[in-house]
Order: structure tokens, then sequence, then C-alpha cells
């Protein structure tokens, strides 16, 4: 697999050759290059680190850390940790960065670098290609031996980070308390073990922790899609919790499960969270394109305004300081509520939605059955290596010049009750199509239609 050098950091397997995977050689040159890049703003610079469980890790976490010390920046070291606290404590700590050390859902075999900003944000387009000329022309120098940076040790940043989601007005910590929620929480193996509980003892919960040993060998694919979630839906399935949690590695998607063991649906968590919050707090809301039209439905019916953003974390966050939202995320469990910060965030997830089954009073598939219904078709057409995807996608918007589209990322088909949206893969030569409809074989069909239109015109 090809290392997969972007503007917000470097992915790839681990093992094999420099510059082809994810490397020792490959994980110093970046944390080099995002230092320099610092250093353009200022000096006596420090930068958090941490990482979630997997196997990999420690290794990657000790060249990252190395590597900034030699550069003369100071680490805040959170070790063991997960994708939301770093960024907190890059806030808290007023740091000048932070370094997260996840491949977030991706199996075992990968890891990955994710830089932020001194805002606790994932890095802009313009920081990243200016790290990734860095690296292009090795245009680094290390410290000299009495300038290089000294790592201080931070194990109470998971604690800091619950406090601040407990002391959010839209957190009912009493009332979730009197309930007693039984909860079952799958940790994947990683660092939702470690997280999670606490936050769920802080709030009075009874819970079940699964896959909980901190290993990095994950119990399942670690994608928080319904096939791999067997395990704890069958457990919920005996009917002896409220709620079932599933997250990534490094916490930062969110997934629920119904009292019954049903999915409550990953597009879903931040449509039930949007009509929590809209209830108690007027303003826009904002999620990719390739996210559910659910989510538009109740802010418009809250009489706010919904706007839709170019796939990618990073873009979600700029459209909702543009508008000025209350609420965003993706259709991938990702809730970004910036009352806490400005980034995913499954810990204030589950905080926010427990406080929500307090105030309905309603059960999981109840508040599910109240929203709107849709469902999502996700297809992808492999392209021959001659075939420009940015061709096939103009045709596809000749061919549909009369009908309601979006062009902000690929284009976006928009039909009465339905949409499809195709955008092509920055890795792979394919093109990726999302369609959603009222039901599954709406949702199949209109994906399908759009697979045999683009290979059609693929190969003209």
């Amino acid at each position: 697999m090809p290392l997969i050098k972007s503007i917000s950091g470097i992915r790839g397997t681990i093992g094999g050759l420099a510059g082809e995977n994810l490397t020792p050689v490959d994980i110093v040159s970046f944390c080099a290059a995002y230092a320099t890049w610092l250093k353009d703003y200022g000096e006596n610079l420090q930068v958090v680190i941490g990482r979630d469980a997997r196997i990999s890790g420690s290794m990657v976490h000790e060249l990252a850390v190395q590597t900034l010390l030699g550069m003369g920046i100071d680490v805040i070291d959170l070790q063991l940790s997960t994708t939301p606290t770093v960024a907190m404590s890059v806030i808290l700590n007023q740091a000048n960065g932070g370094i997260i050390i996840t491949a977030s859902h991706n199996p075992v075999e990968w890891n990955a670098l994710k830089f932020l900003n001194d805002r606790g944000e994932f890095i802009s387009a313009e920081a990243g290609e200016r790290i990734l000329s860095i690296i292009h022309h090795q245009d680094f120098s290390f410290a000299e031996v009495f300038d290089l940076g000294k790592r201080r040790y931070d194990q109470g940043a998971i604690d800091q980070h619950i406090s601040a989601i407990l002391n959010l007005p839209l957190v009912k910590t009493d009332e979730i308390k009197a309930k007693r929620f039984k909860v079952i929480v799958d940790c994947v193996n990683s660092t939702g073990s470690i997280s999670i509980a606490p936050l769920l003892a802080a709030l009075g919960c009874d819970y079940k922790l699964l896959n909980d040993d901190l290993s990095g060998n994950f119990s399942h694919n670690p994608e928080p899609l319904p096939q791999n979630l067997i395990e704890i839906a069958n457990e919920m399935s005996q009917g002896e919790y409220d709620l079932g949690i599933v997250v990534d590695p490094d916490v930062d998607r969110l997934a629920l499960l119904c009292e019954d063991g049903s999915m409550f649906g990953e597009e879903y968590t931040i449509v039930a969270l949007a009509d929590y919050i809209l209830r108690h707090t007027k303003g826009s809301t904002v999620s990719n394109l390739s996210s559910t039209q659910a989510l538009k439905d109740i802010t418009l019916n809250h009489g706010e305004q919904y706007y839709a953003s170019a796939v990618g974390e990073v873009n979600v966050v700029a459209k909702m300081k543009e508008v000025g939202a209350i609420f965003g995320g993706e259709g991938n469990g990702g809730v970004i509520y910036p009352e806490l910060h400005y980034g995913r965030d499954a810990l204030v997830g589950i905080a926010l939605i427990l406080s929500y089954f307090c105030e309905t009073g309603k059960s999981a598939s109840e508040i599910r059955g109240d929203m709107p219904q849709y469902v999502i078709s996700k297809q992808k057409v492999n392209l021959e290596k001659n075939v420009d995807p940015d061709v096939v996608i103009e045709k596809l918007k000749d061919r549909y010049q009369s009908t309601e589209k979006d062009t902000e990322d690929g284009l976006k088909l928009i039909f009465p009750g339905e949409w499809v949206h195709m955008r092509k893969s920055n890795t792979e030569p394919i093109i990726r199509i999302y369609a959603e409809s009222k039901d599954q074989s709406g949702a199949d069909a209109l994906a399908h239609k759009f697979v045999n239109e683009i290979t059609e015109l693929s190969c003209n």
C-alpha cells in the first residue's frame, strides 16, 4: 500500500521501504517538517502528543517525540489518549500545536500522524502544502545540544477533558445520575476504555466494557459499521441495556445501538444531537455533502439554517466558522460541538445524547423512530489509469445541467426526496458514489444508476 501524504498529515502501513510505506524515516521527516513550519510563527514552542493503542503506536510515538525534541521543541506527552483529548489539551495548555498518532478506523497494520494548529484544530491546506514543500526540499535544521527540547508527561489530560464536558450547560449531569442508565461500550481494544469509562462513571451510569484491554489487537474491523458490531448487538438483544456505544480506536467517531440491539445508525448520531441542541440554542448547523438529508430536515424544522461543506473534518469546521454554526459534524458519527472545541469528539457526544434521553424520557429506538427516515447506499467505480475522473464528472455536469446541484466537492445532484454525491478519490483511480433515498431499494437503485452512467462516460 503506497504512503499517503496529505495536507493534514501522513498515513500508511507499517514496514517496507521508505517513501512507500510508513517507516521511521518518513515519520522523522514529517515531524521535522511540521516543527519547521511551527518555527515560522515563534520561538519557545511546545507541542502536545498522544496516541491510540494500536500495536505500532509506541514506536511511532517515540520517534515523533524525539524528533520534536531534536528540533528544539518542548513536548507535552499524553501517551495513550484520544484524538479529541489531544485537541483539548492543546487548547488548555495554550500549546503551539499537536500531533495525534492514530490511523483512526483503519486496520491494525496502518498508522498515521495528524497535525494540529495552536487552536487544537487540523492544520489548513496552506499549512499542509508548506509542510510537504519542506519535506521535498529537506529544508529543516535540528537544534544544537543546549537547545534540545524537554518532555513533560501529562497524566491528567483525559480527566481535564471530561471535566470540561461536565461543565457544559447542556450536559444534564444530575439528571443523568438520577436515571442510572445501563450502558455497554465496545472499546475495540483501544483508548475508549480509558476515556469512556471515567466519563460514564462521572455521569453515574452502570456500564460494561467490551474489548477493553488496550492491546491494540482490534477485536474486529475497527470501523464502527453494522457488520463489525455483531458482538455488542448480540449482548444488547437480551434487553439489559439502555444504550450501546461504539467508538473507533481514537474515540472521535460515535456510533450508537438502541436498547434492543438494533443500529441507531452512524448518520443519525449528529441528527439526534442537533435536535437536542437546537431545542435550547438558536443557530445554524453544518455537515458534509455526503451526510444525510435528515440533519437539514431537523434544522429547518427548528426554523434554523443548514449548510453543507466539502467532505473532511477541516472543511466542516471551516464552514461552521464561516456561517457561525452552533453544531456540525459528519455522517460517520463525527460530532463537532464548538461550545467545547472545533473537532470531532465522541465523548461530548455521549454526554449530550444521555442528556437528550433525560429530556425526552424516550428510549433510543423511540428517538430514532422520530427522526426523518433516509437510507444511504455507497458504491464506487474503478477507472482505467488513462481516465481522468475530473473529466468524467464534468460530463455528468453537462448531462444534468437543469438539475439542482452542488459542485463544491465533486458533484452532488439533488432530486425530490433523494440525492447522489460523486467525488474522486485522492489516493485511488476511483469515483465514490453516495446516494440517499427514503428506503434501501431506492438508495441502491439511485447509486447503481450512476455507477452505470459513470462507467459509460468513462469509456467514451
